[in-house]
């Protein structure tokens, strides 16, 4: 599945692997481990930090000094490209 961010960030993610870290309770390993397989860990690598920080920026849930930690910012879109999948909201 093809997911695209407010500002045009692209992530391919399969609906097992989305499904894998959109549920209830933590999720912090299980995005943790799934940005860690290589196909994902490609694409988040090549994403420029100030596009994810823009890309976070527009939900207004992190605040500056979060939003400075890049290796933090790759989980969290992570986290919602999964969500946005899981959910029915891709590309």
């Amino acid at each position: 599945m093809y997911w695209i961010s407010n500002n045009g960030i692209e992530l391919n993610i399969t609906k097992e692997q989305a499904a894998s870290v959109a549920h209830c309770g933590p999720r912090y390993k299980d995005v943790l481990d799934l940005s860690l397989i290589p196909f994902v860990r490609r694409q988040l690598e090549g994403i420029e930090a100030n596009s994810i920080v823009s890309a976070l920026s527009w939900y207004g849930i992190w605040n500056d000094e979060e939003l400075s930690d890049h290796g933090e910012n790759k989980l969290r879109i992570l986290w919602i490209a999964c969500c946005d999948i899981n959910e029915g909201r891709q590309k």
